[in-house]
């Protein structure tokens, strides 16, 4: 899929790993709609790059119909999406406070898996609209997945299951999409700095970067951004979870 000229939707585009995409397709010449619950910074971005912005809640979907609706208005059509749009928690099955609670639960199966399909389900039938260009593609899909999927640790129950189904979507939903020229792709990003890392003191930010086998930082929103890109423009790699963490596997805690 080639990037200039054509238009992505971004989800979670107020911050970290979706702010990093937007920018880079953004300065590619791409056509950008930020999406985001946060309006301030949502807002910001989309004007920081040339886009346009729409708060966007990932689990409703009247509102993400209405995100897909300003593009096509905006920009006549919609050729990609990545799903970065997400939220975590950590909490145990079974604490000293007793069991894990069903509502935080359900909260994040809801924004990060049920989110995710979502925006997949609805911004595939405008793109599946799309002429088709070189061999026949019409549009791409990027979702973010987590190693916490492959590697849950304790208390990453939730955020584990989320992030495991939106892995487990992947192969099926490409199948499903294929007929229509559209590509599922997902990138599982490892530990990177995004605003809830970057907050932490800088002895435990060194301390996960260590553990990091190679190479040993933290990874960013410019790596994810450039793997994102490399995605949309290969239309070889569809149906794939890539792992982006420097070669780390993590442990229990």
């Amino acid at each position: 899929m080639h990037i200039k000229g054509h238009t992505f939707l971004v989800t979670g585009g107020g911050s970290g790993l979706g702010a990093g995409t937007a920018a880079r397709l953004a300065g590619l010449g791409a056509n950008i709609v930020v999406a985001d619950v946060n309006e301030e910074g949502g807002a910001g971005v989309a004007g920081s790059i040339g886009g346009v912005f729409s708060r966007t809640d990932v689990t409703d979907s009247a509102s993400v119909e209405s995100t897909i609706a300003l593009a096509r208005e905006r920009f006549g059509a919609l050729h990609g999406v990545v799903n970065c749009a997400g939220i975590i928690i950590g909490r145990r099955t079974l604490s000293r406070k007793g069991p894990h609670d069903l509502e935080s639960f359900e909260r994040i199966v809801k924004v990060n898996l049920i989110g995710t399909f979502n925006v997949i389900r609805l911004s595939a039938a405008l793109m599946a609209e799309n002429e088709p260009e070189e061999d026949g593609e019409r549009g791409v899909i990027v979702n973010t997945a987590s190693v916490a999927a492959f590697d849950g640790q304790i208390g990453q129950a939730a955020y584990s299951a989320s992030k495991g189904g939106v892995v487990g979507m992947t192969l099926p939903i490409a199948r499903d999409l294929s007929s229509s020229g559209i590509r599922v792709v997902t990138i599982a990003p490892g530990v990177m700095k995004t605003p809830m890392v970057a907050g932490m003191p800088d002895d435990v930010q060194e301390s996960l970067a260590q553990q990091i086998p190679f190479p040993s930082r933290l990874g960013t929103p410019e790596d994810y951004a450039f793997l994102a890109q490399h995605v949309i423009e290969n239309r070889m790699i569809n149906a794939e979870v890539i792992r982006l963490d420097g070669a780390i596997r993590m442990g229990p805690r």
